[in-house]
């Protein structure tokens, strides 16, 4: 059975809300979810023609707009240090670009689309040293297996806790350090101009639309594009890498929820997420099943720009937004285990 869902408050009256990113995966079901709450919705995305990074199309865009929901981001890991320039040039000028434009236009409330992946590593505990802070893991210890991070006081093992919005950040690949670019340029706007500005942390996001198996993609998709073409999925280290797993739609209310949050000239961040931590390997077996296999095979490979365990505390924006993810793990794969990729 899935969980009973608690939607989040809506804006109390009817605006006119620009999306950037309005034809992506995640942007098009924003757009959804503000229309059906009877707000005017225009769009702005580069599938359509449109760039954030350009000047004059934002300039279009913003006319009589009162809130601004930016979506648009490259994403995923990047493949090497040749990806740089255009995440820096789509995530941080791009958000540079708009939040300008902003400004001139009087826009007075923005909610960012950030990412877990500002916080690097998860939370750890060590029974010696508590709270930690373990650094990249070794390249040495993932080619001979040793995924899990260590004490970097005594070299422990550490217990993976609940990470939440006021633990230290620590970008660790390309796109990672230029959505926390993007959190810190939202914040400088905020303070310049009294704006109001809310980051929504969003932790492995999966649903109808996700992008198909790219370098790019996230991991559900790419073992969704794996089962669809008769392959098992590959599951990296050892499969017991712990994630949390919210559903699209239960995003794009976190968005129609946070229209009305955070509080004038500042910030304010919010884990989204389910709060049902699950594995790696038990997100590619629950796919696996709902479409008849191939079983998961684990592979032990591994990529430098991953971290082992991120698990997160939705209480915040439970608390401030009245926010609470919806659809259940289990509900979930099964509909995603069939439903049309981007």
């Amino acid at each position: 059975m899935g969980r009973r869902e608690v939607r989040g408050a809506a804006y109390a009256r009817r605006v006119r809300v620009l999306v950037t990113g309005s034809a992506g995966f995640i942007g098009s079901h924003v757009v959804e979810a503000l229309a059906e709450a009877g707000h005017d919705v225009t769009g702005l995305d580069l599938r359509t023609g449109d760039d954030v990074r350009d000047d004059a199309a934002v300039d279009r865009a913003l006319a009589g707009v009162e809130i601004v929901v930016h979506q648009a981001a490259k994403v995923g890991l990047g493949v090497d240090v040749s990806d740089l320039p255009e995440y820096t040039s789509v995530n941080a000028y791009g958000t540079a670009v708009l939040l300008a434009a902003m400004a001139r236009h009087g826009t007075t409330r923005l909610v960012l689309a950030s990412s877990m992946v500002v916080y690097g590593e998860g939370a750890y505990d060590c029974p010696r040293h508590g709270r930690v802070r373990p650094g990249p893991r070794d390249p040495a210890d993932l080619a001979q297996g040793l995924y899990e991070p260590r004490c970097p006081g005594c070299g422990s093992p550490l217990t993976s806790g609940t990470i939440s919005e006021d633990a230290p950040l620590d970008p660790r690949n390309a796109y990672a350090t230029t959505k926390l670019a993007q959190e810190h340029l939202a914040a400088n706007w905020a303070r310049e101009t009294g704006g109001t500005a809310v980051a929504l942390r969003y932790h492995n996001v999966y649903g109808p639309r996700m992008p198909k198996d790219t370098p790019y993609s996230g991991v559900a998709a790419i073992f969704r594009s794996a089962l669809e073409a008769g392959r098992a999925p590959k599951v990296f280290e050892d499969g017991r890498q712990r994630r949390d797993f919210v559903h699209v739609r239960d995003v794009a209310q976190a968005n129609l929820a946070a229209l009305s949050g955070g509080m004038p000239g500042t910030l304010t961040a919010y884990n989204i997420a389910s709060g049902e931590p699950h594995t790696v390997g038990e997100m590619a077996a629950a796919l696996a099943a709902e479409r008849g296999g191939p079983d998961p095979v684990v592979t032990g490979d591994h990529r430098l720009g991953d971290v082992r365990h991120i698990v997160a505390s939705p209480a915040r924006a439970a608390d401030d937004l009245g926010f609470r993810a919806g659809i259940a793990f289990a509900d979930g794969m099964k509909e995603f285990a069939t439903a049309p990729l981007g």
